[in-house]
């Protein structure tokens, strides 16, 4: 299942169901460029991820690290952690991604013991095959991604063995490397993305933002340029063009500027432009052309 569109709620929170039809798992496969926005942006969910690229290379975010993953190699993105990914268009990444529930991981017994310590532990982790347990990592779920292809009678037994010995090894690969997470930073940061993905249809200014996550102007400027590379003010209208291309689908260029916040249509066309590469009207009939086509 290739997902094109990633609905996220204004907490940032994928809406996504990872799930089978019985089990709180969920196996994809994404290729970056395919997704509406041309990169996956970001946002979280409440699901354990384990990421391996088939092609390309791609860099995923995850909170204010950049990290580079190739062909053949895996990430594994810890428990509600902000993160997206984006590719070179030279060389465009399909990667395929496991979601499961840590409440699956292992039996109630068992899980205040060797699952809940380390959601608090490392956002992330990169998964190579130069080290015994990531390389055991790796070859776990390649086994799942093929139980969950095939789907043999009883499949759910051997899943769950393969799942409780691969987080046998993520708990060995977290032992050597633990490092404790900054939440306040990342509830910081959570909370100001929250505020404008409710607010950006309004006059925003930067002081709002800031307040949203009890911190001063410089602190909020800061925190954006280290986790987001950006300044407060960019992302606003780098978000207001995000939204505004669902909304292309159904409405005029003019009405989309205003809905999405931008007080002017030419000043939303000059920068949709500048982060698009064409024009609003060139991009609403590239759409209405490919739904045509797929109709």
């Amino acid at each position: 299942m290739q997902i094109t569109d990633f609905q996220l709620n204004a907490q940032l929170q994928e809406l996504t169901k990872h799930h089978t039809v019985t089990l709180p798992v969920a196996c994809y496969e994404t290729t970056i460029q395919a997704n509406v926005h041309g990169y996956i942006p970001l946002h979280w969910h409440e699901e354990l991820q384990w990421i391996v690229v088939l092609q390309g290379s791609a860099q995923f975010q995850v909170n204010e690290e950049y990290m580079t993953v190739s062909k053949g190699e895996g990430l594994f993105i810890n428990q509600a952690q902000l993160h997206g990914a984006k590719d070179d268009a030279k060389n465009p990444c399909i990667y395929r991604c496991l979601n499961v529930s840590p409440l699956f991981i292992m039996s109630n017994e068992l899980y205040a013991a060797y699952v809940q310590p380390y959601l608090q532990a490392n956002s992330y982790m990169r998964l190579t095959k130069s080290t015994s347990w990531s390389n055991q990592v790796l070859a776990h779920l390649q086994a799942i991604y093929t139980l969950l292809e095939t789907k043999h009678p009883l499949f759910e037994f051997d899943l769950t063995i393969h799942l409780t010995q691969l987080w046998k090894e993520m708990i060995i690969g977290f032992q050597q490397g633990i490092a404790l997470r900054q939440p306040i930073q990342n509830e910081r940061m959570k909370q100001m993305l929250q505020w404008i993905h409710t607010h950006y249809a309004e006059t925003i200014i930067l002081e709002n933002i800031a307040q949203a996550g009890q911190l001063s102007r410089s602190e909020c400027c800061r925190y954006f340029k280290r986790i987001l590379h950006t300044t407060p003010l960019q992302y606003v209208t780098d978000y207001r063009i995000r939204k505004s291309l669902t909304y292309l689908q159904h409405y005029n260029v003019t009405e989309v500027a205003y809905e999405v916040g931008f007080n002017s249509t030419s000043y939303y066309i000059e920068k949709f432009k500048e982060r698009m590469g064409q024009t609003p009207l060139a991009y609403k009939k590239s759409i209405a052309s490919k739904n045509e086509m797929e109709a």
